[in-house]
């Protein structure tokens, strides 16, 4: 899914939107970073969320992916992030959380080091139909000490496991959270930033407590 601008040059010599404007109650801005495999619906879900116009690296897949990328269970797709996929997203009056969509093929996972500089946390993305490829994701994560939560994005035709199948198939401890996520829908993305903001919280008041 492609959300590049397709206004004219000329639009950005009139100045940014108002609603591409920071609001001014803002107070508190927060990097979140999406992560997950290849094809899993990270670029949809930041385009779905953001209130502003999300900036996205798209480019269409060639043959010189093939042999390299890992497209089994992922027919149809024929576009591909190459750097990152960006967007905003305002929780409350004060809280606002910038998101920075990772690519997903593996060799372009170079560039995750500066994505997650200054990353309070982070979103896993998951394909119920292709678990695997969030393994390496997941224990990227766990090596840089980024807190995380997990999205199982529903997708037609994948499988359904109950939360504590899915939680051993990813060997994931009891407190990380794992909520459902139809990465298509604004409500339900911003349903699993909140989760995220507030298992974040969670950890800062387990911190202070001890």
């Amino acid at each position: 899914m492609d959300f590049r601008s397709s206004e004219p040059a000329g639009a950005l010599a009139r100045g940014p939107r108002s609603e591409d404007v920071l609001p001014a109650t803002a107070t508190t801005a927060v990097k979140v970073v999406i992560v997950g495999g290849f094809g899993v619906g990270k670029t949809t879900l930041v385009g779905s969320v953001s209130e502003i116009r999300p900036l996205t690296t798209e480019e269409t897949m060639t043959q010189a992916g093939v042999g390299v990328d890992d497209t089994a269970g992922i027919g149809g797709k024929t576009s591909t992030t190459v750097a990152m996929d960006f967007g905003r997203i305002s929780i409350n009056e004060q809280l606002v959380l910038y998101l920075f969509g990772t690519p997903g093929q593996e060799r372009f996972w170079f560039l995750w080091r500066g994505l997650f500089e200054g990353a309070l946390g982070a979103v896993v993305l998951v394909d119920t139909r292709r678990l695997e490829v969030s393994f390496d994701v997941i224990g990227r994560l766990e090596e840089r000490g980024v807190p995380f939560v997990v999205a199982v994005n529903s997708f037609p035709d994948a499988p359904a496991y109950p939360v504590e199948e899915l939680r051993g198939a990813l060997d994931l401890p009891p407190s990380v959270p794992i909520v459902p996520c139809d990465a298509r829908e604004r409500s339900s993305g911003k349903d699993v930033l909140m989760t995220l903001m507030r298992y974040l919280q969670t950890i800062a008041t387990t911190q202070e407590a001890s």
